[in-house]
């Protein structure tokens, strides 16, 4: 099955704006996210990462269709969002569905688990005893004891409630999960719990994934495509086995460099960053990330560079990849 045969969700040349309100930059725009493209197929595990503060969040919620994008598209099995009529609209909400980086600020605290978890049956109408034998059926799946419905989320600790977001999205038969953060607040331990959780999840739903992190080891685990983001933009969109094998961008090659390693080569510590992301209120000229890359050359400062497919299925944004990166196949 080609990409495009078994395309689910698309984006095209999205482009998302803030207004700050705050009395320093009050009136300022920030460009949260600008001109992305994307798309994930059935059955893919699709990774978006970036330092906090790149738009990865913002683009996994336009991709949820719980923000609009001031420019581009987001198409549902080729029907762009803002065509849907209002019914095949709540069709797509209800199949993709998010999870969010704090389990608990995403749960009402007001209300018990199980009726949590039942909100997407009773939209759709399911009778009471259906809800109590589905609710149960997903808190098992999920590792959850079933008799635990009626309690409320701060009875729970951090991986269980996490665990309740999760059933909580499977209510809806979704046919897409978008995973924002989904371990980040939770202890090591917890972490591989939850991330082995959503593979069987994935597995036995069929489910697509969109897995947003900044924790790249995580994404090397679970992704089968792998998406880097810089101030907004993409920089390097790969299969996963060729990105980690043999990037093509210095951010990348600094984020990769940045994972934790057992007899690690001290040469590599030359590329890791030790400097903040550039304000999204200040974007630098040219490549968004020559103040910081040791690669740079005049043409990085003055010239944006394209997002080129260097090799079939693996395209990255800079003017030296050619150069610093060693040869891969190219494109026919």
């Amino acid at each position: 099955m080609t990409r495009q045969a078994g395309l689910i969700l698309k984006a095209v040349n999205l482009r998302k704006q803030f207004k700050l309100t705050s009395p320093i930059a009050k009136g300022a725009l920030l460009t949260a996210v600008d001109e992305v493209s994307l798309d994930l197929v059935k059955g893919e595990t699709l990774g978006i990462a970036g330092e906090s503060g790149c738009g990865k969040s913002t683009l996994g919620k336009i991709l949820a269709g719980l923000l609009q994008p001031d420019h581009g598209e987001v198409q549902y099995h080729g029907s762009p969002l803002g065509s849907l009529s209002q019914k095949d609209f709540r069709i797509f909400r209800r199949t993709t569905q998010m999870i969010f980086q704090d389990p608990f600020s995403s749960l009402n605290p007001r209300m018990r688990i199980g009726d949590i978890i039942s909100e997407p049956l009773t939209i759709s109408g399911s009778s009471l005893p259906d809800k109590r034998r589905t609710v149960a059926t997903l808190m098992e799946t999920v590792g959850l004891n079933p008799e635990l419905a009626q309690r409320f989320p701060d009875e729970f600790s951090g991986g269980q409630r996490q665990r309740i977001g999760i059933a909580r999205a499977l209510a809806a038969s979704p046919q897409i999960l978008i995973a924002d953060e989904p371990v980040s607040s939770l202890d090591i331990s917890i972490q591989a719990q939850i991330i082995n959780l959503l593979q069987e999840m994935k597995r036995n739903f069929d489910l697509s994934l969109i897995m947003i992190s900044h924790n790249l080891s995580v994404l090397r685990h679970m992704c089968d495509r792998v998406i880097i983001m810089y101030l907004g933009i993409i920089v390097e969109d790969a299969p996963a086995i060729d990105l980690f094998r043999q990037c093509q961008h210095p951010y990348t090659e600094a984020l990769i460099a940045a994972i934790p390693k057992i007899g690690a080569n001290p040469r590599n510590h030359a590329v890791i960053l030790t400097d903040d992301l550039p304000s999204p209120l200040d974007i630098p000229s040219g490549c968004r990330f020559h103040p910081r890359c040791r690669y740079a050359a005049e043409i990085c400062k003055q010239t944006p560079p394209p997002l080129t497919e260097r090799a079939h299925g693996h395209a990255s944004a800079c003017h030296l990849a050619t150069t610093i990166f060693p040869q891969i196949q190219t494109c026919a």
